[in-house]
C-alpha cells in the first residue's frame, strides 16, 4: 500500500491520545471587552440544556450584570482563598473540581498567573491537569496573551503584556471560537463602561483602544484562528488518509536540486510566498545517485537550503527512490497548493537523456500548480570544459573494468578448452556485477560494452572477428548487451543504496555515541570536553564551546585545545550569542570568519555557543553535516542545561541549608543562651539590691547560681567555638597513648554538678587496650554525651558508661533511660542545631553537642551512632574507635 494511501501513524496516535483526555474549547478574543466570557457562559447554558453536567470553576464577571445573570443558574465551585502579603485572593480550587468531576468545567482567563503557593504557576497548567483527568474545559483568551505575539503587541499598542501562555496551549485546543467586534463598537463599549480595565492599566487605555490598534489585533486573532483551523484540517487529512490537496490555503513548495538555477528558484519561491502571504517550504530529495554528485553540486544544494532557511522557509531533506514521487507525497501530506521547480537541463543526446524531475512533476501533478523557473544564477560559474571533466573521471574504475573484461575472457576461453559450457556470457555478467558493486555505474557500463565486444570476438562464429555468421547469435549478443546494461545499472543502484544505508547507520551510531558520552559525563567540564572532542572528530576540524562568564563569552573547552579567537571569530561568536542565530563561515552574518558559531539553545534560552572550523579550506558544510551539527548542538545544549540545573539545585540546597542553620542558630542564641544570662542577671541584681538583708546562706546560694549558669554559658560558647573549628578544618587531634579509664573519670569529675541527683555506672572491660587519642578532645566527647544523657532522661535515673574491645575496635557506649529516639531521628540528631524536641518546652541546649561529638570521633578515624537502649528503653550513643598495638615498654 502506498504511503499516501494509509493514515499517518502520528495523526492516529494524536487522535488516540485526545480520546483519553478532555476536550478544550477556547473562546479567543481580539481584545478585552469583546464578550468572550459572555459567549462562554451562553455556550455552557446550551450544554446544560442538553443534559451536560456543567460546573463553573472560575468565572470573572467584573461586575457586569448581564454576565452575572448568565452565571446565576450554573453550579459553581467555591474559589479557594489564598493569603499573600496580608491580602486575601480568590483562586480556582483545582482539587475540588477534580473531586467533583463534572463533564464540563468553565475556566475563565486562561493566561492568569496564580498566587504564589498554588500548585501550578499558571492557570493553563491547572487546565492541563483537568483535561488529563478526562474533563472538558471551556476557557477564554485574548490574542495579546500569546507568547509569540507578545513583542508584536508591544510594538503596536505600546503595552507590555505580562501574563502570557505558550502558543502550544492554543495549538492543542480541540475547538476555537473567535469572538470579535468592530473597533468602533468596542470603543463605544469602553466609553459606556462595559469594558473592565484594571486601575494600573488606565494610562495605556487610550492608546490600546484606538481604531488602528484594534484593527491590527483583529487581524492577528483572525490569523491565529485560521492557522489553528488549518492545522486541524491537515491533521484530519493525515488521520483519514485523504490524499489532497485541499486548496483552502496557499502553501508553496520549492524543489531544491543540484541545478545551476537553484538559487534563483529559492528567491522566486520567496517572492511568490510573500506576494500571497503564504508559508513555504524548500525540500531536497536524496536518491541513490546523491553519493556520486560532484562536490560543487553538493555545495549548491547546501547553499540553496541555507538561503531558504534564512529567508524564512521550512527546509527538509527526504530520502527516496524517485525524486518526483517523494516530492508529490510530501506536497500532499503538507497540503501544498503550488510547486516551484527548475527547468530541466539539456543534454547533447536527447534520446539518451533521462526524463527530468520537472517533466515527471508536470505529468503527474494533476492537483497542483507547477511553476518552472529557468535561467542561471548571476555569477554562477559555467560548466567546466570537457578536458576538466575528464580529469575527474574515475580512471581506477575504468582500468579495473578493462582488467575484469580481460580476466573474464581468459577464464571463459580456458574453460571452453576443457568443458563444453552452454553460455560463456554468464562469466562476463559476473565481471559486470563485480565492477558495478565496486566502482559504480560508469565503469560498469564500460565493462558491459567491453564484455559485449569480447564475447563477440572470442566466442561467436566466426571466431576472432567481429562478424556474426549465425543470425541466432545476433539476438544472443544483443540480449547480452541489454542484460549487461540492466545488470550494471541495478548493481550500481544497490551499491549506492548500501552506501546511503551505511551513512545513515554511521550518523545514528554517531548520535548514539555522543548521547552516551554526555549522559555519562558527571560535571560540566566533562560534558564540554565530550562535546568539543566529538564535534571535532565528526566534522574533521576544530571545535570550541563558549559560555557566558562575567557578562561576556569565554572559551571553556576546545579540541584541539584553544583558548583564544581572532577579532572576526570573536565578533561572530558574540553576534550568535546576542541574537540566538548562527553566525560566521557559511552563514549570512559575518561570513568572512573562519569559524561557524551556533547558539546552544534550550527552552529557557541560550546557554552558550558552539564553534566549528573545517580543516579543508573553502569547504562548506554539506546538508547532512549541517543537520548532524544542528542535532549535536541541540543535544549539547540540553547536556549543558542539565549540568546548570544540577548546579542551580546544589546552590539552592546550600542556600536553604545555610538559611536553616542561620535560623536555628539565631533561635538557639535567643532561647538557650538567654536562659543562663537571665539567671546570672537575676542573681547578681538580687545581690546588689538586697545586700544588707541577705544572710550568708542566701548570698552563697546566689553566688553559686551565678557560677553554675556562667559555667553553663561557657559550655555553650565552647561548643560554638569547637563547631567553628570543625567546620573550618582547624580541629586536628594531638594524639597520644591514653587509658580510657582516665578519660571517663575526668569527664565524670567535670560533670559532677550535673550528676548530683544521679548515679553513673562505669563498666570498662579490662581487655580494652591503650588508645591513641587526643585526651582533651575525647574528654569533651564523653562530657557532652553525659550532659546529653542528663538532659533527656528523668531525674534520678542512672547513666551508664560501658566499653569493650572487639577485634580492631574499642566500642564505647553512653546510655540513659529516657524516652528514646525515633528511628527516623537517630541519624539526624548528629546534624548541627537539630534536636528532636522543639517549642518552648524543649530542653535547654544549642543542638551542637552531638554534632561536635561526631566531628571529633571522625577526626580520630572512628564512627558514632545512636541505638536504642537495653530492652528498648532509653538511648545509647555508641562510639567505635580504632585500636592499634600498644607502645612497647622500655625497661
Amino acid at each position: 500500500m502506498a504511503e499516501t494511501d494509509r493514515p499517518s501513524p502520528e495523526a492516529l496516535l494524536a487522535e488516540a491520545n485526545r480520546e483519553r483526555r478532555g476536550r478544550l474549547k477556547v473562546f479567543l478574543g481580539a481584545a478585552p471587552g469583546v464578550g468572550k466570557t459572555y459567549a462562554m457562559l451562553e455556550a455552557a447554558r446550551d450544554q446544560r440544556l442538553d443534559g451536560v453536567d456543567v460546573v463553573a470553576g472560575i468565572v470573572e464577571t467584573h461586575g457586569r450584570r448581564d454576565t452575572e445573570a448568565l452565571l446565576a443558574g450554573l453550579e459553581a465551585v467555591p474559589p479557594r482563598p489564598v493569603e499573600y502579603r496580608d491580602l486575601t485572593f480568590r483562586e480556582m480550587d483545582l482539587d475540588a473540581i477534580l473531586k467533583r468531576r463534572p463533564r464540563l468545567v468553565l475556566v475563565d482567563e486562561l493566561a492568569h498567573t496564580n498566587i504564589p503557593g498554588s500548585r501550578h504557576l499558571k492557570r493553563y497548567q491547572d487546565v492541563e491537569e483537568i483535561l488529563a483527568a478526562g474533563i472538558d474545559v471551556y476557557s477564554t483568551l485574548n490574542i495579546q496573551h500569546l507568547e509569540s505575539l507578545n513583542d508584536v503587541v508591544e510594538r503596536i499598542a505600546g503595552i507590555r503584556v505580562r501574563e502570557t501562555v505558550p502558543d502550544g496551549v492554543l495549538q492543542t485546543a480541540d475547538e476555537i471560537e473567535l469572538i470579535d467586534l468592530p473597533p468602533q463598537t468596542l470603543i463605544k463599549r469602553l466609553a459606556e463602561g462595559k469594558v473592565y480595565v484594571p486601575d494600573q492599566a488606565r494610562r495605556a487605555v487610550d492608546h490600546f483602544f484606538s481604531a488602528g490598534t484594534l484593527t491590527a489585533l483583529r487581524e492577528m486573532a483572525l490569523r491565529a484562528a485560521a492557522e489553528r483551523v488549518d492545522a486541524q484540517m491537515v491533521n484530519y487529512m493525515r488521520a483519514h488518509a485523504i490524499p489532497g490537496p485541499w486548496p483552502t490555503r496557499e502553501r508553496i513548495l520549492a524543489c531544491i536540486g543540484d541545478g545551476r538555477a537553484v538559487m534563483r528558484l529559492v528567491r522566486t519561491a520567496k517572492r511568490t510566498a510573500d506576494r500571497r502571504q503564504a508559508p513555504w517550504m524548500a525540500v531536497h530529495v536524496e536518491t541513490w545517485r546523491h553519493a556520486g554528485l560532484p562536490e560543487e553540486a553538493k555545495n549548491r544544494i547546501s547553499d540553496a537550503l541555507r538561503l531558504a532557511g534564512q529567508l524564512g522557509a521550512e527546509t527538509r531533506v527526504v530520502q527516496g527512490e524517485s525524486v518526483a514521487a517523494e516530492l508529490l507525497d510530501f506536497a500532499r501530506a503538507r497540503n501544498v497548493s503550488q510547486i516551484i521547480a527548475g527547468r530541466p537541463r539539456r543534454g547533447r543526446l536527447p534520446f539518451l537523456r533521462r526524463r527530468s524531475v520537472t517533466a515527471e512533476l508536470l505529468s503527474r501533478a494533476d492537483s497542483f500548480d507547477v511553476t518552472v523557473v529557468g535561467g542561471e544564477d548571476e555569477g554562477e560559474a559555467k560548466p567546466p570544459p570537457p578536458a576538466a571533466r575528464r580529469k575527474r573521471l574515475d580512471w581506477t574504475g575504468y582500468a579495473v573494468a578493462a582488467v575484469a573484461t580481460a580476466a573474464a575472457s581468459a577464464c571463459g576461453y580456458g574453460l571452453s578448452l576443457f568443458l563444453d559450457l552452454p553460455n560463456i556470457s554468464l562469466i562476463y555478467l559476473m565481471a559486470v556485477l563485480l565492477v558495478a558493486i565496486r566502482h559504480g555505474l560508469g565503469p560498469s557500463i564500460a565493462v558491459s560494452v567491453a564484455s559485449f565486444m569480447a564475447y563477440n570476438f572470442f566466442f561467436t562464429d566466426p571466431l576472432f572477428t567481429f562478424d556474426i555468421a549465425d543470425t541466432r547469435n545476433i539476438l544472443t549478443v544483443v540480449f547480452f548487451l541489454v542484460t549487461a546494461f540492466i545488470t550494471s545499472n541495478l548493481a550500481a543502484r544497490v551499491r549506492a543504496q548500501v552506501e546511503a544505508t551505511r551513512l545513515s547507520a554511521r550518523r545514528t551510531a554517531n548520535l548514539y555515541d555522543f548521547s552516551s558520552r554526555i549522559a555519562a559525563a558527571a560535571d560540566q567540564d566533562d560534558v564540554l570536553w565530550a562535546v568539543v572532542h566529538h564535534v571535532a572528530s565528526t566534522l574533521r576540524g576544530r571545535s570550541l564551546v563558549l559560555l557566558p562568564e562575567d557578562g561576556r563569552l569565554a572559551v571553556r573547552a576546545g579540541f584541539p585545545p584553544e583558548d583564544r579567537l581572532d577579532d572576526k571569530a570573536r565578533a561572530a561568536a558574540d553576534w550568535a550569542w546576542a541574537n540566538a542565530q548562527p553566525a560566521g563561515r557559511g552563514s549570512a552574518t559575518l561570513p568572512t570568519s573562519d569559524w561557524l558559531f551556533l547558539p546552544l539553545k534550550t527552552g529557557r534560552g541560550p546557554v552558550g555557543v558552539l564553534g566549528v572550523q573545517i580543516e579543508a579550506a573553502g569547504r562548506l558544510l554539506s546538508p547532512e553535516e549541517s543537520r548532524l551539527l544542528d542535532t549535536l548542538a541541540d543535544q549539547a545544549a540540553l547536556a549543558i542545561e542539565r549540568t546548570n540545573l544540577v548546579a542551580d539545585i546544589e546552590h539552592a540546597r546550600l542556600a536553604t541549608e545555610t538559611e536553616r542553620l542561620r535560623s536555628a542558630l539565631l533561635s538557639s542564641l535567643s532561647h538557650d543562651l538567654r536562659t543562663p544570662l537571665v539567671s546570672i542577671l537575676g542573681a547578681a541584681s538580687s545581690l546588689v539590691s538586697y545586700e544588707g538583708t541577705l544572710n550568708p546562706a542566701d548570698r552563697q546560694e546566689l553566688a553559686q547560681t551565678i557560677q553554675e549558669e556562667a559555667e553553663r554559658l561557657n559550655r555553650f560558647v565552647q561548643n560554638l567555638l569547637d563547631m567553628t573549628r570543625l567546620g573550618s578544618g582547624q580541629l586536628r587531634p594531638r594524639t597520644d597513648w591514653v587509658d580510657l579509664h582516665d578519660i571517663v573519670a575526668s569527664a565524670i569529675e567535670r560533670a559532677k554538678k550535673l550528676l548530683r541527683r544521679r548515679t553513673v555506672k562505669v563498666e570498662i572491660d579490662p581487655l580494652v587496650p591503650l588508645l591513641r587519642l587526643d585526651p582533651m578532645l575525647m574528654e569533651q566527647v564523653v562530657f557532652n554525651l553525659i550532659d546529653n544523657a542528663c538532659k533527656y532522661s528523668p531525674p534520678g535515673t542512672p547513666v551508664t558508661v560501658w566499653a569493650v574491645a572487639r577485634g580492631d575496635q574499642a566500642i564505647v557506649e553512653v546510655c540513659d533511660q529516657g524516652p528514646g529516639i525515633a528511628p527516623e531521628d537517630r541519624e539526624r540528631i548528629f546534624d548541627m542545631l537539630y534536636r528532636v524536641e522543639d517549642g518552648d518546652s524543649r530542653t535547654a541546649g544549642t543542638g551542637l553537642g552531638l554534632a561536635i561529638c561526631r566531628g571529633i570521633v571522625e577526626a580520630h578515624g572512628g564512627r558514632i551512632s545512636a541505638q536504642p537502649g537495653l530492652n528498648g528503653a532509653g538511648t545509647c550513643i555508641v562510639m567505635r574507635l580504632p585500636t592499634a598495638p600498644p607502645p612497647e615498654v622500655v625497661e
